[in-house]
C-alpha cells in the first residue's frame, strides 16, 4: 500500500498485488490486475476502490495531468471528484 495523494478534501492509496498472490492472464487484461486505488473522500466519509479497467482510466487520467502541468492541488481535487462521486461504501475506522 502506497499513500499517493493526501489533501484537506482527498486521500488516495495505491494498492498492488505481489507477483504470487496476482492470478496469471495473458494478453491486455494481465496489466489490470495488479491491484486498484482506494480514494477516500474525507468531508463525505466515504471510500471507493476502484481495479480494473476503471483504476487504469484512473491512473491514466493522474498520469494526463501531470503531463499537461495541471498537478496543482484545486486540478487534482478536482479530478479526483469525479471518481469519489461514485463512493457508496462509508468509512470506518477499525
Amino acid at each position: 500500500m502506497h499513500m499517493l495523494y493526501n489533501s484537506e478534501a482527498y486521500a488516495v492509496l495505491q494498492f498492488e498485488l505481489s507477483a504470487g498472490t496476482a492470478p496469471s492472464t495473458e494478453g491486455p487484461e494481465a496489466a489490470l490486475v495488479r491491484g486498484g486505488y482506494e480514494i477516500i473522500d474525507k468531508a463525505a466519509r466515504r471510500e471507493i476502490y476502484l481495479e480494473g479497467l476503471l483504476a487504469e482510466r484512473f491512473r491514466e487520467g493522474a498520469q494526463a495531468l501531470v503531463a499537461a502541468g495541471e498537478s496543482t492541488q484545486e486540478h487534482v481535487d478536482e479530478f479526483i471528484a469525479g471518481f469519489a462521486g461514485l463512493a457508496q461504501q462509508p468509512l470506518v475506522m477499525h
